[in-house]
């Protein structure tokens, strides 16, 4: 059991860390979307980002008091959960590579 636990939390966390490093290599090369591939490319690379974005925007959400507790934790564990995708899709092709 403890194994699964583990696991586990190497996938989210593995997630997380592939999510914040294409949101911050994205908001470096690229700047607001404008045209319609601007924007079919903006979506194609907040599937991958989506938790680190939505994870920062409810952390300042909840700064300013701009939202409550209960709708940041559940942002929290939303982008948990995504992260939690995107780690065992990674560990799955890490493993084909």
């Amino acid at each position: 059991m403890f194994k699964d636990i583990l696991l586990v939390g190497f996938a989210t966390l593995a997630g997380f860390t592939a999510s914040g490093i294409i949101a911050n290599l994205y908001r470096l090369i690229a700047g607001k979307p404008e045209t319609t591939s601007g924007r079919i490319g903006y979506l194609a690379v907040m599937v991958v980002a989506g938790p680190n974005v939505l994870f920062e925007n409810a952390a300042t959400s909840f700064r300013t008091k701009a939202c409550s507790s209960f709708a940041f934790w559940l942002a929290a564990a939303i982008a948990a959960y995504w992260s939690f995708a995107l780690g065992i899709i990674m560990i799955q092709v890490g493993l084909a590579v």
